[in-house]
């Protein structure tokens, strides 16, 4: 039996890696790490509302056997490029570093298709970053998932998202050269995320772009 240590429990894909592993008989405890309540009540769940700013107080409690890192925000509702980054880039990698530190095997971590350090789009280079930075750290297998669009019920409404998520699916049914743009279930990405969790993978490190998300 294992435990599973979630961030960013209450986005998109994190509330799906949630129900997932809170029904996946091989863990017994399932770690969430929070602002604000999930409202949650189950046997196995752990629920720790904690300061993303304030790592030190929290750490020691980043113990288990995978970590899955879903954090992420927009600049629209972070306020800036600055915050944005602070979110999506520093809490995950102080986050990763901790529960490498704290002997956690397997490190799981969602990031995007086009990712890039050397890429002038701010999004994708701020991706790259963390993709490049993670991998110093000792975990035993160190796993990487870059999805196309994300497609799920949100808290919020993206109203732009939501038009562009239809015209992507349309255009990229028809032309197969750019079917890997094609957008993907939040479900799907849990889904597939917790099975290559559970899979043994010779090399340490592995990206899956978003095609072989949707064939794991």
């Amino acid at each position: 039996m294992k435990t599973a240590l979630i961030i960013g429990a209450t986005g998109l894909v994190g509330s799906e890696l949630t129900k997932k592993l809170l029904n996946d008989n091989r863990y017994d405890k399932v770690k969430v790490f929070v602002r604000r309540t999930t409202g949650i009540s189950n046997p196995k769940f752990e629920e720790h509302i904690v300061d993303f700013d304030n790592i030190e107080t929290w750490k020691n409690e980043l113990t288990g056997d995978e970590l899955y890192s879903a954090l992420g925000t927009t600049i629209k509702k972070a306020g800036s490029k600055k915050a944005q980054y602070k979110i999506d880039f520093h809490y995950q990698f102080a986050a990763a570093k901790s529960a490498s530190e704290n002997g956690v095997n397997k490190y799981l971590l969602i990031s995007s298709i086009g990712a890039n350090s050397n890429s002038k789009n701010f999004y994708l280079n701020m991706k790259g970053n963390l993709d490049d930075a993670v991998q110093q750290f000792p975990f035993q297998q160190i796993m990487l998932f870059r999805p196309s669009i994300l497609v799920g019920e949100r808290n919020e409404k993206r109203i732009g998202e939501s038009l562009g998520i239809k015209i992507a699916g349309l255009i990229t049914n028809i032309i197969p050269a750019i079917k890997k743009y094609r957008p993907i279930k939040a479900s799907k990405l849990a889904e597939a995320m917790i099975t290559s969790a559970n899979l043994n993978f010779a090399d340490k490190f592995r990206i899956f772009e978003s095609e072989e998300i949707f064939n794991l």
